[in-house]
Order: C-alpha cells, then structure tokens, then sequence
C-alpha cells in the first residue's frame, strides 16, 4: 500500500502550520509546496528535524514545482492574501481567485483522482471556483470553515464554564465569518444544553464573539491573521477523510437541495469519509436559524454574482 500522499499548497503559517499537524498525526507523507525559492525546503526540513522529538515517521518535504505533488491523495490548499486589519475576507477575493484557479489546474493536472480542501478566504466562494475549475466531484471538494468556527465556539464555551474543551459540542451552519450561523441549540456541555449553564444574554455575546473570532486575531496581530486554530480545523478534516472516520464536522459542502439550496458550497453539518463529503446532515432550524441562514445563502450568492464565474 505504502504511504498516503497529502500536498499543503501555501508555504505560509497556515500552510507550514497545516503540515506540521498532518505530519504529527502520520497520516502520510507531506509535500509543502509554495512559489517561493527554498522557503518550502527550509520550512520541511526544520519540521523533519523535529520528527525525532515528537516521534513521527511521515516525511516533509519541500517543493516549488507541481510536478513533486503528483499523485496525492489528498490537497490542502491554503495559498492566498491574508487580511490586513481593517479587510473584510470579501476585500480578498479578485487577487484569491486568480491564485486559487492557476493552483487547482496545476493539481488535477498531476493528482486527477485527489480529494480538495480549501483553506483559502473568501471561503465559501473559493470552494466555489476550485469546484468549478477542477472538473473534481462536488463532494471532492470541501472548504474549511464549519470546522474551524465550531472549534472557535467549543473554545469560549469551555473558557466561559471552566470545564475540558472535550466535553464540549456546538454546530455552526451558514457561511464563514460574518455570515455564520451559530446555533445555540445544538451546543452542549456532555449532551446537556449550554443553556442551562449561561444565560441568554451572555450565550448572544458568545456567539458574536464567535462570528468575529478571526477579526479578533487580525486586530491583535496587525500583520497577519490567524493560523494556529485554522491548519488544525484543516488536519482534523483531513485525518477523518484518509483514515475514512465517518466524522460529522461542519465545512462548506455542495447542497444540492438540502436546506433549500442548490448548486452552491455553504457551511453545513457533514459526514467526511474516504469518499470525502459522503452525507449532509439536515438539521431542523427555527425560524430565527432558518432567517440567519438563508441572509448567509444570499452573501455568499452576491459574491459569486460579482465574479461571473
């Protein structure tokens, strides 16, 4: 059988990050590709020095050259424009892509069988274009974003109640940042609602608190934005397709009919398999939920009206 492949396109933090936590978790051997000369080689070769520490036998190596990831099973992309304090991700999205369009023809070019993850802002429209320029399956093609929110909404819940990050579930919908959809409901301490815990006041600053996490960080980093928290979301969607976990986690999938959508990649709760996205969850949404989810429906079609794609 051998090692599986998994190529990280973007030598940067989240891309180098991503690496690192898929190499730790040995589940194959990692290229790390980027355009910059020797940045990739240096990053992988600083990770493998580290592998007898840790303990892990996956191999990183680095790349400029697409011809290096032929045959992965598995792409994380994550190349792109950061934001800048002050940006909204949609401020990224004609430079995005534009990168995004000249990566993913190189990868089906050399790995036709392989599975995407996308990394890269605007996340709900990337997804989107890497769908659509890849010829891949939709349910091949998953954006990184339910993943990384729900994660974000499990950390402040756990940090509000003092009790382990593990015992905590929460599910967010919708689009990425501003147009995500917590859902109160269906967040829990060991399957007891949080809502016996927190108030409702203090539950609704939570959760905004969730919708601008990433906002947070640019604010605080003034250059640069988050990177820890969204290579782990990316590892984690990653180990449960190549080690075919059936996890239910949220990420941008394509609906084709589910919560009245069709056609468009939006944040959903899905069950991730070898075979990618292998199901959608639907789940039953209130008024208020259904009313947030389909403003975020609306924000991620405006988006793709603008491109023409």
């Amino acid at each position: 059988m051998g090692r599986k492949k998994i190529t990280v396109v973007g030598g940067g933090n989240v891309g180098a990050s991503t690496a690192l936590w898929v190499a730790q978790k040995e589940l194959g051997d990692v290229v790390l590709v980027d355009i910059l000369e020797g940045m990739p080689q240096g990053k992988s070769l600083d990770m493998m020095e580290a592998s007898p520490i840790e303990g892990f036998d996956s191999r990183i190596s680095g790349a400029n050259s697409y011809e290096d990831t032929k045959g992965s099973d598995l792409v994380i992309i994550t190349a792109g424009l950061a934001r800048k304090p002050g940006m909204e991700r949609s401020d990224l999205i004609e430079k995005n892509s534009q990168i995004l369009k000249g990566i993913v023809g190189e990868i089906v070019k050399y790995s036709p069988d392989t599975t995407l993850i996308i990394v890269t802002n605007p996340l709900d429209v990337m997804v989107y274009i890497a769908w659509k320029e890849s010829g891949l399956k939709p349910n091949k093609v998953i954006g990184m974003a339910g993943a990384l929110d729900g994660a974000r909404l499990r950390a402040f819940l756990a940090m509000e109640l003092d009790v382990s990050v593990e015992d905590v579930h929460a599910m967010v919908i919708g689009g990425h940042a501003n147009e995500m959809v917590p859902l109160k409901r269906y967040s829990t301490v060991s399957g007891i609602p949080v809502s016996q815990f927190i108030d409702d006041k203090r539950l609704d600053e939570i959760m905004q608190r969730t919708k601008t996490a990433g906002a947070e960080i640019v604010n605080l980093l003034k250059t640069g934005s988050a990177y820890y928290a969204p290579s782990a979301g990316a590892a984690e969607m990653a180990e449960a397709i190549l080690k075919d976990k059936k996890r239910v986690i949220p990420c941008a999938a394509y609906l084709s009919g589910e919560y009245g959508v069709d056609g468009l990649f939006v944040g959903a709760p899905v069950v991730l398999g070898a075979n990618g996205v292998e199901k959608v969850l639907e789940l039953e949404l209130d008024e208020g939920e259904k009313k947030a989810f389909d403003e975020s429906v609306d924000a991620i079609k405006n988006l793709i009206k603008e491109l023409n794609i």
